[in-house]
C-alpha cells in the first residue's frame, strides 16, 4: 500500500491511502488521523489500511478523490527521529581521495551515521528555503525506510522485520557551512536545514523483486532545471543494508515508531551513471580536471527526484522543488 498526508488537520496532516498509480486517494481518518498515529499502533492499523488500499485500487473505496500533489504535506510532516547514514562508500572514497586522505578501515565494517533534522519536512512540492545562496545549496537524493518500534541492541537479522515503509528524501545540505561545523568535532547543525520526503511512502511488498536484502534495486533519477543529472543504482555499491543501518542506530537505544533511517546519497563506482548530489559531481570533476565546474544551486533553480518501476511508472511520486530565499524574520 501507499500512504501520504494532506495539508489539513493540523501540523501533522491528515493520513490518506493512495492508489498504486498515484491518481486517487481516500482519507484514512477512521483508522488513524495521522501516519504517526498509524505507526504507533501499526500491528492493528496496518491490516485495516491495507484493506482500504485494496478497495481503493479496486475502485470501490467510498469517499475516494483525485490526488493533487500540490495539496500533499510530507507523509510524515515531522518525525521523532531521522538518522541518516552514508552507506555508499564510493562517494566517501572519492571525497577523501580528492583531498589526499585514506578511508579508515573501520568505515567498511561500521556505518557512518548522524542525527538529522526531523522536527519538520517540506512537502514534496514545497520550495527549499535557505537564507543565502552563499551557503552552497545542494540536493542529496536518498532512499529512506520508516520503522515501527525497534528494541535496543536489535540484531541486523531481526531489524529487517521492523522496516514498515520505504520512500525517498531530498536531504538538503549547505556545503559552504559543513567544513567549519565538522572542524569543531561536534557534527552538523546549521549545515543541515529541513529536508523533503517523497509524496508517498510505500510498504516493501509494493516494490516486488526490487526490494531484496533490505536494499532497493532501482535507479535514483534526478534532474536539475529539467536537465538530466543522474540515475545512480540504489542497489549497487551499498555497503550496508537498511537492516544493518537500523541495528547500528539501535545499538544503545530503542528506536521509536516512525523513525526515519536514510541511506545517504546514492553513489556508484561507475560515474557514467551520474550523481545524486552536487558535491559528488564536483568531486568527480576535481579528480578528473583538477577543479570543479558544476555550481551549487541558486535561487530559482529546480530539482526533481524520482524512482520508477521497470515499466516506467512512478513508485513514490516525484519530489519537485524550487530554491527560494528565506524571508527576513
Amino acid at each position: 500500500m501507499k500512504l501520504g498526508s494532506l495539508k489539513e488537520g493540523g501540523r501533522d496532516g491528515t493520513l490518506i491511502v493512495v492508489s498504486r498509480d498515484l491518481k486517487r486517494a481516500v482519507r484514512a481518518s477512521a483508522i488513524a488521523p495521522t501516519l504517526q498515529a498509524a505507526l504507533d499502533d501499526w500491528s492493528n492499523t496496518a491490516p485495516r489500511l491495507n484493506a482500504l488500499s485494496e478497495s481503493l485500487n479496486a475502485g470501490s473505496a467510498a469517499g475516494a478523490f483525485d490526488l493533487d500533489m500540490d495539496k500533499l504535506a510530507s507523509p510524515l510532516p515531522r518525525a521523532y527521529e531521522f538518522v541518516d547514514g552514508s552507506a555508499y562508500l564510493p562517494h566517501v572514497e572519492r571525497v577523501r581521495r580528492a583531498r589526499g586522505a585514506e578511508v579508515p578501515e573501520s568505515f567498511y565494517v561500521d556505518p557512518l551515521m548522524y542525527q538529522a533534522t526531523s522536527a519538520g519536512f517540506h512537502g514534496p512540492r514545497d520550495p527549499v528555503i535557505v537564507p543565502s545562496e552563499d551557503y552552497g545549496i545542494d540536493l542529496e537524493a536518498e532512499v529512506v525506510v520508516v520503522t515501527d518500534d525497534v528494541p535496543i541492541a536489535v540484531s541486523a537479522a531481526a531489524a529487517a522485520a521492523h522496516i514498515q515503509l520505504v520512500g525517498l528524501v531530498n536531504d538538503v545540505s549547505l556545503r559552504g557551512l559543513i567544513p567549519a561545523e565538522l572542524a569543531k568535532g561536534f557534527g552538523f547543525l546549521q549545515s543541515k536545514p529541513r529536508s523533503t520526503l517523497s509524496p508517498v511512502l510505500v510498504t516493501p511488498d509494493e516494490l516486488g523483486t526490487a526490494w531484496q536484502g533490505e536494499k532497493l534495486h532501482l535507479p535514483m533519477r534526478t534532474w536539475i532545471n529539467g536537465k538530466w543529472f543522474g540515475q545512480a543504482e540504489c542497489g549497487v555499491d551499498m555497503q550496508f543494508s537498511f537492516a544493518q543501518l537500523i541495528a547500528h542506530a539501535a545499538k544503545t537505544r530503542p528506536l521509536t515508531a516512525g523513525t526515519i533511517v536514510g541511506s545517504g546519497t546514492i553513489a556508484n563506482e561507475d560515474t557514467t551513471l551520474g550523481a545524486s548530489c552536487l558535491a559528488e559531481q564536483r568531486t568527480v570533476e576535481t579528480l578528473r580536471d583538477g577543479k570543479p565546474s558544476t555550481p551549487f544551486l541558486k535561487f530559482g533553480d529546480t530539482v526533481r527526484i524520482e524512482i520508477t518501476d521497470a515499466g516506467g511508472a512512478s513508485i513514490f511520486g516525484a519530489i519537485e522543488q524550487i530554491m527560494r530565499p528565506a524571508s527576513p524574520g
